[in-house]
């Protein structure tokens, strides 16, 4: 195949998976798919906060186990079976009449989330891969898509709540179906580049004092590199505060006097910021190169997570909204960041895989998020919950600073 066909199938390719990171992105709006399920089984937030790292958790192992499933039975079945074990998911959530809360955790967290994980990890390697000139931006586009979920999808489910005629129920069967057809129809459709695919060349923005020779690494050399393992509690810090404001940023906008309205669109703003972030990462990734934009996307979640603890002290709605706001924006920089950074540093061979575990640290990030749940419980307020991620942020930087080389 020619080049400029080349070109322009990449695209098609990257359409496909920006659409179907739309679908997948649904389990982010956990703030708003949530509040049903309090009113009708009475579950506490504790409860439900575990619901989300146990779905973080999923996702995760489902990201791993989808590496190794696209070398078994190739990219387009992994997609499908994938695809529509998290529309089941999501369906038999729907159908859940109420007693343990164990089975909204088998059904949402480890069907729909673990479904999600593996699709999220097969589309991203297998787009990523007809780009080998745009990483940064590729992974931006992807991941903005799964972002802006929340605001799509999650605003429509919130609008479907309260109809009598629709309710939560259905809801959340609707929501499945869609789901799993359109993972379904995005496994029929993609593709990785073959022979015949003639791509540009990668393109590599050395940082300053980044001078290193470009080689593929085994997932046990990855591991075996001390810049690995910096990365990988970078980003737990610094996906922290994006994950742990994401499972109650409706609660915490309502507390700073927010009406319910309000609130619910607020999680769709931080929705938009957190795809905003991703693309511009992504961007700048491209543009800047790794050390310029990792240490941009840290500080800007310090002065996310600081903004956003200013707000809870003075009870500012206006502060809670640009705190919001900065915080899915540095949310949304941290995925790219994950994916850029596995690239560049640790080569293309053997990315599925590497790229699934850097994705790990979303599963400890998210035991923090229970944390500052827990936090929030026993304190009764957002201070201690946001300092802690305000510390977790700053922390950060001093690891950030010192990663130089694979």
């Amino acid at each position: 195949m020619s080049q400029i066909n080349a070109l322009k199938k990449r695209n098609i390719m990257l359409i496909i998976g920006v659409a179907s990171m739309l679908f997948a992105g649904i389990i982010y709006a956990w703030s708003i798919l949530k509040a049903p399920l309090t009113e009708e089984f009475s579950w506490d937030g504790s409860a439900l906060a575990l619901n989300f790292t146990l779905t973080m958790c999923a996702f995760c192992l489902g990201g791993f186990g989808g590496s190794f499933l696209s070398r078994k039975i190739g990219v387009r079945a992994s997609v499908i079976i994938a695809g529509i074990a998290a529309g089941l998911g999501f369906v038999l959530t729907g159908l859940l009449s109420g007693g343990s809360v164990i089975l909204l955790y088998l059904t949402y967290a480890l069907m729909a989330g673990g479904g999600i994980g593996v699709v999220y990890n097969v589309v991203i390697s297998a787009v990523s891969a007809w780009f080998p000139d745009k990483k940064g931006f590729c992974s931006g586009c992807l991941m903005m898509g799964f972002g802006a979920s929340s605001l799509l999808l999650g605003n429509l489910a919130s609008v479907l709540f309260d109809l009598p005629s629709v309710g939560w129920r259905a809801t959340y069967i609707i929501i499945g179906i869609a789901l799993g057809a359109a993972l379904a129809i995005t496994g029929l459709l993609l593709e990785r580049p073959g022979e015949g695919d003639i791509l540009p060349e990668a393109k590599i923005v050395a940082s300053k004092g980044e001078d290193f020779e470009i080689r593929d690494y085994s997932p046990i050399e990855m591991l075996r590199r001390f810049s690995f393992w910096r990365a990988f509690i970078l980003l737990i810090c610094l996906t922290a505060v994006g994950s742990s404001v994401i499972s109650f940023a409706r609660d915490l906008a309502l507390s700073v006097g927010a009406d319910a309205g309000l609130a619910t669109t607020l999680v769709g703003v931080l929705s938009v910021c957190n795809g905003l972030g991703r693309i511009i990462t992504g961007k700048t990734f491209d543009l800047l190169g790794r050390r310029k934009t990792m240490l941009a996307a840290n500080i800007l979640t310090i002065v996310a997570a600081g903004a956003t603890l200013l707000a809870v002290y003075l009870s500012s709605l206006p502060l809670c909204i640009i705190g919001l706001c900065l915080t899915g924006m540095s949310y949304g920089a941290s995925p790219t960041v994950s994916s850029a950074f596995t690239s560049a540093f640790y080569g293309a061979k053997h990315f599925p895989t590497n790229f699934s575990i850097m994705n790990f640290n979303l599963m400890a990030a998210s035991f923090v998020a229970t944390a500052c749940s827990s936090l929030l419980s026993a304190t009764g307020g957002y201070t201690a919950p946001f300092i802690l991620l305000l510390g977790l942020s700053s922390a950060a930087l001093v690891l950030n600073i010192s990663i130089k080389k694979p």
